[in-house]
């Protein structure tokens, strides 16, 4: 009798607690998926705000080019020059192929960016691994890869 209960009971939790946790898988996806936007066209702009919120303090940034910074080299670029205004926009990001795997209070966000000008389209791999500290998502290791044609 006492196993028969405890096995209700638990398929009663289960049936309960499994759809309250795939909701809140989509909820993540979702933010981060808002984030990754949030960013790109932050990025599209110079924003130094932007990417102030999206990169972590503990930052491991490998380029297209081969090389590894951190988040205060990154943000010495990025401040090297003004928030552009619409008129000096000569490249928009955007994302194509967005594929996130949760992990908890951890992600891995992988996409191709697409950066569009007049004169080319350019596809690099981007992969970032994000954690969740104090409610917010931050990538704390990119990896950026041109694609092959």
């Amino acid at each position: 009798m006492k196993t028969r209960l405890l096995l209700t009971t638990l398929l009663l939790s289960s049936a309960v607690l499994l759809p309250t946790f795939a909701i809140a898988i989509a909820d993540d996806k979702a933010e981060l998926t808002a984030l990754l936007s949030e960013f790109l066209d932050g990025a599209t702009r110079n924003d130094a705000a932007i990417h102030n919120k999206y990169w972590a303090d503990e930052l491991i940034y490998t380029s297209s080019n081969g090389t590894r910074f951190g988040k205060a080299e990154l943000m010495q670029g990025v401040n090297s020059s003004a928030k552009l205004k619409p008129d000096e926009i000569d490249t928009v990001y955007s994302s194509e192929d967005v594929r996130i795997l949760q992990y908890g209070d951890t992600a891995v966000v992988a996409f191709t960016l697409v950066g569009t000008s007049e004169t080319e389209t350019l596809r690099f791999l981007n992969s970032g691994t994000f954690i969740r500290k104090n409610g917010k998502w931050q990538a704390v290791n990119w990896q950026a890869t041109k694609k092959a044609q």
